[in-house]
């Protein structure tokens, strides 16, 4: 299943990110724990699965972002959806 969402996000990886950075403050606030480690909260989280909904109108592959246990899978979107380049610790 890993490899799937991967080579999915992956394929789409430049349709997903202009979407996504069309949506004010979405990347910041996804990359939050990325950048800085620190957990998302509960507000933060409902923010983020509100965008992801609006966003897979127009990206269907994001669906699963918001099915029951989904925002697990959040860290893992915003690895591929980092434009850094290089791996990070």
């Amino acid at each position: 299943m890993k490899k799937y969402l991967k080579r999915l996000l992956a394929a789409n990886k430049q349709f997903i990110l202009r979407e996504a950075l069309e949506v004010k403050g979405f990347m910041q606030l996804l990359m939050k724990h990325r950048n800085t480690g620190d957990k998302w909260t509960t507000d933060e989280k409902k923010r983020i699965k509100t965008h992801l909904k609006n966003i897979s109108k127009v990206v269907p592959a994001l669906i699963i972002f918001l099915l029951p246990g989904g925002s697990l899978l959040l860290p893992f979107l915003a690895e591929v959806l980092d434009r850094r380049t290089g791996n990070r610790a």
